[in-house]
């Protein structure tokens, strides 16, 4: 059984806790970027999201909330665009993130899906996403769905975030906001705080590691690969 011949064995890396925990940890308050998705005047999302930044607050986060009114749709502007900097530099500052989105027709907004678009998987040779923690959210008009919160995760899984497993659907939303725009006390606000508990204490956890847990042994046989050819071809030409 340890017979395993297909292995490259330059690309196979030990898994210790030395390789994987550092010797001193970062002592900074854990940097949460939010994103909503409805730009209505009472947006239920964005009520959802600024509770849970009141709540990641408490637990002693540093949080930050993107105002999507402006963004542009994807490809109508250049990545210079303010509003679209202005995203990308947040992410890139951010340790984790919550989404937090509508269900509209069965699925999340579009507004939400262009905020995510706009995140691109490398940013100056940096993945701005990989390896940081993802709490999703969604609200809902009518009976608790989780439709949504099934997409984002999708979503989080290709940009190679690391998605929590507790999750906040919130049924009739509309009903569970007091005038005030301040959620009421129920179970639906009890699992919001458990969200975002869980989500600040998986990014103090990986935090620090988020780059040796998604190095991917696939990824190295194939930088080998093409490093090898350039050798090669450098090679080539100086004969």
């Amino acid at each position: 059984m340890t017979d395993t011949p297909n292995l490259r064995e330059d690309s196979v890396l030990p898994i210790t806790t030395e390789t994987l925990f550092p010797a001193t940890p970062s002592t900074h308050a854990p940097r949460i970027l939010i994103l909503y998705g409805s730009l209505r005047e009472r947006s239920f999302a964005r009520l959802s999201a600024e509770e849970a930044a009141r709540i990641l607050t408490r637990f002693g986060a540093e949080v930050r909330v993107f105002d999507p009114r402006g963004l542009p749709q994807v490809d109508t502007a250049e990545p210079d665009h303010p509003k679209v900097a202005e995203l990308r530099d947040l992410v890139t500052w951010s340790e984790g993130m919550v989404w937090s989105s509508p269900e509209r027709h069965g699925a999340m907004t579009g507004l939400m899906k262009s905020q995510i678009d706009w995140i691109p998987l490398s940013l100056g040779g940096v993945r701005p996403t990989q390896g940081k923690t993802l709490a999703v959210m969604q609200v809902c008009g009518g009976s608790q769905s989780f439709n949504t919160v099934n997409q984002l995760r999708i979503l989080g899984r290709w940009m190679r975030l690391l998605t929590i497993p507790n999750q906040s659907s919130i049924a009739r939303a509309w009903d569970e906001f007091d005038d005030a725009g301040r959620m009421t006390p129920s179970p639906f606000y009890n699992r919001i705080v458990d969200v975002m508990e869980e989500l600040v204490k998986f990014t103090l956890l990986t935090r620090d590691i988020r780059d040796p847990l998604v190095d991917r042994y696939s990824e190295r046989v194939e930088s080998r690969a093409e490093l090898s050819k350039r050798v090669n071809q450098a090679k080539a030409v100086g004969t």
